[in-house]
Order: structure tokens, then C-alpha cells, then sequence
């Protein structure tokens, strides 16, 4: 039987771990940073290997593997729970650093620049998630909330739960935002009356809806660009 392969195993230019040290993480392939996360292989695979099969596996797109499941990924034989634990926790720390909680920062560009931040966050889930950013009277965001999660087709928000939060944070503004994990940018029947209801509602309070964001692969809807607010 071949002997277990591991990156120690490998002629020191294919060494992934020692390649970065030499030359930093900009000379390393994707396959190269996954199995330096992998660690080692089998007896007939190479940690590189499983990092090539498992991007083969997200179609060679880091943003389809973002999308994937710990079971998802041990379907991979050499994939074990331990190994696509690791792999998964990367993921979201680089998801995280790109999105990079925007506490403090001035929304000054409208739905553009937003749009794209909460693309980040929102676009790899599976299920809906609706969130709501909350800013001071300088148009800072004070805070981001998740309100709800619930299935691929939707989820309940209660207008009561986001008004709460805004009058315990002192915010004069708010932005909703969900995701369409199907895809399709289009606000349904119910986004739109939900969206009318929490509006009608933050008035009474002196608290404005700025804006209300769809986002998911193919990129985001603005009900202010709309001129549905």
C-alpha cells in the first residue's frame, strides 16, 4: 500500500505551506490554500488533490464553495467532519472580512454602495435572511441587526421587533434588506406590503425607511432607485 501522503511528503516548490512562507499567499492556486487547510491526504490522494476535487466540486467558483455544506463536503472521499469544519470556518472568516461589520461607516452613496456590502453578507444562504441596518441623524450605521431567518421561499418579520431595536439604538433611519436565494431580484406581492407597513409604522416614530435592498447572485434591487418608497 502507498504510504499516506502529506505536505511534509511533497518536494519543497510543491509544498503549499512552505511556498506561501518563501512567496507569500498571492503565488498559491485556490487548490494550493485549500490543502494547506486540509493538511493531509490519504493513502492514494494528495491534500492538493482534495483541495482540486473540492473546488471541482463548487464548479471552480470560490463563490459557489461559499455556498457549501459541511455535509456538502464530506461527500469528498478524504473529506472527513474534521477537515470540512475547517474549511467551512475559512470561508466565512473570508466572507466576514470582505463584508466587515460597517458600525461607524456613512452611507453616502446610496443603494450602490450598500447594495453591494449587503450582497456579501446575505447572497450564500441557502434560506432567507432578512436584516436591517439602523443609523444616527449623520447617516452613520449604529448597528445591524439579523431579524429573521426562514426558509428558501421566505421568512416572517415582525415590524414591531425592528422598531423596538431602532428606539433602543436612537436611530432616525433604517434599511432593510433580505436575500432571494432563487435568484430573482424582483420584490413579491409581500415584500411590497411589508415594506409599506413598516414604513406607515417607523412615521409615527420620526424614524425613516431609506431604503429596502433585495440581494442574491445577480445582484441587488433598490426600492428607492424604484421609486417604491
Amino acid at each position: 500500500m502507498k504510504p499516506r501522503s502529506t505536505i511534509k511528503d511533497w518536494a519543497k516548490d510543491d509544498r503549499p505551506r512552505e511556498k506561501l512562507i518563501l512567496h507569500g499567499t498571492g503565488r498559491l492556486s485556490n487548490s494550493e490554500l485549500l490543502a494547506i487547510l486540509i493538511h493531509n491526504g490519504t493513502s492514494r490522494k494528495s491534500a492538493l488533490d482534495l483541495g482540486k476535487e473540492i473546488l471541482q466540486l463548487g464548479n471552480n467558483s470560490l463563490n459557489e464553495l461559499g455556498k457549501m455544506t459541511i455535509a456538502d463536503l464530506t461527500r469528498i472521499q478524504g473529506i472527513g467532519e474534521a477537515k470540512a469544519v475547517t474549511i467551512c470556518a475559512a470561508l466565512e472568516l473570508g466572507r466576514r472580512r470582505q463584508a466587515d461589520r460597517p458600525n461607524g461607516r456613512a452611507i453616502t452613496a446610496g443603494s450602490k454602495q450598500i447594495g453591494a456590502y449587503l450582497r456579501t453578507i446575505l447572497q450564500d444562504h441557502s434560506h432567507e435572511v432578512f436584516v436591517v441596518l439602523y443609523l444616527n441623524q449623520n447617516n452613520n450605521i449604529i448597528h445591524y441587526e439579523t431579524v429573521s431567518e426562514g426558509g428558501i421561499t421566505g421568512t416572517v418579520t415582525d415590524p414591531r421587533i425592528i422598531l423596538r431595536k431602532a428606539l433602543e439604538k436612537n436611530a432616525v433611519g433604517i434599511i432593510l434588506s433580505h436575500n432571494h436565494p432563487s435568484g430573482n431580484l424582483s420584490p413579491s406581492r409581500a415584500d411590497e406590503y411589508l415594506t409599506k407597513k413598516i414604513k406607515e409604522a417607523a412615521g409615527f416614530f420620526d424614524i425613516k425607511v431609506i431604503d429596502h435592498i433585495i440581494v442574491s447572485d445577480e445582484g441587488y434591487y433598490s426600492f428607492a432607485d424604484e421609486g417604491l418608497l
